[in-house]
């Protein structure tokens, strides 16, 4: 890896584009991600509802064995519409969905714009990624955070839940990585993850005792968990900042514009922004957040 890093840090130039590509790749991945996970986990506490239940064998048919993780990479990729297997050519990022013209080659139908547009959004971050962290052992675990984070923001916007599945395997990640000091201490990252629950858990356990109501979920809890373990306790006012403003600002912009009449909004993406802005630009996150969003 070190060689690696090298190597890329003769040329910058080469580092920028493969970041980009490969961010663009995995953006498509994170589509099927995305679409499937919520779908298996429910699937899956349906199969554990009736096992606990201790229903009929035959009124389980139909459901899945398989842990909910495994089928992300199973079955092969489909149209959601027909669910005629796609060829090759057909899930190259953004340029199939430009050659079929926004359509499924076989049944016509229309493709979600939302697909290339996540694709498009985890190539662009990924080349801010690489661009301020560089080519550097920070730069990779960069990208590999920011690929967790549009997962997880998506999943919630969709299905107001951040799985643990996702969560717990990077809140671990930056624990492991952060033994060897690779983005912050040790010390720092155990406080920040320990902080990160807490924190959250005060808030959620203070408003709903006031007013009876859940105001957020245990997902949000461990994403800010695995932000603190990234990147340490210090991070953690920031995000929590970042992810609260910037949700009021967008919950008033949506209720002003009539477009939500949903009175829960999740906090997920908020967060993932929240530790975005942080990764990217640290202590300079609050001259940066000064400037934005005070007078």
């Amino acid at each position: 890896m070190q060689s690696l890093i090298q190597i890329l840090q003769t040329n910058p130039a080469f580092w920028l584009c493969a970041a980009t590509l490969f961010s663009l790749l995995v953006g498509s991945f994170l589509n099927v991600v995305i679409g499937r996970l919520p779908k298996a986990m429910h699937k899956q506490w349906q199969q554990d509802c009736r096992l606990l239940l201790e229903l009929d064998e035959e009124q389980d048919s139909g459901q899945t064995t398989q842990p909910a993780i495994a089928s992300i990479a199973w079955p092969a990729s489909h149209c959601p519409n027909c669910h005629t297997p796609l060829k090759s050519w057909h899930n190259i990022p953004v340029i199939s969905y430009l050659l079929l013209k926004g359509q499924c080659a076989f049944c016509k139908l229309p493709i979600s714009p939302r697909y290339p547009a996540i694709e498009l959004l985890t190539a662009v971050l990924g080349f801010c990624v690489a661009w301020v962290l560089g080519p550097s052992l920070s730069g990779v675990l960069g990208l590999v955070l920011v690929y967790f984070l549009v997962a997880m923001s998506f999943i919630d916007l969709d299905h107001k839940l951040l799985p643990d599945q996702l969560t717990l395997p990077l809140m671990w990640l930056g624990l492991i990585l952060n033994a060897f000091g690779t983005l912050t201490s040790l010390e720092s990252a155990v406080w920040g993850a320990i902080g990160g629950y807490m924190s959250l858990w005060l808030v959620y356990w203070g408003f709903r005792l006031a007013t009876g109501k859940h105001g957020m979920g245990y997902g949000d809890f461990k994403l800010l968990a695995a932000l603190g373990a990234w990147l340490g306790w210090q991070a953690l006012p920031m995000i929590v900042l970042i992810a609260t403003v910037t949700g009021i600002v967008v919950g008033v912009l949506l209720r002003l514009s009539n477009k939500t009449t949903d009175p829960q909004m999740p906090f997920g993406p908020f967060l993932s922004v929240g530790g975005l802005v942080y990764l990217l630009h640290g202590q300079q996150a609050w001259g940066l957040f000064s400037v934005v969003f005070l007078p």
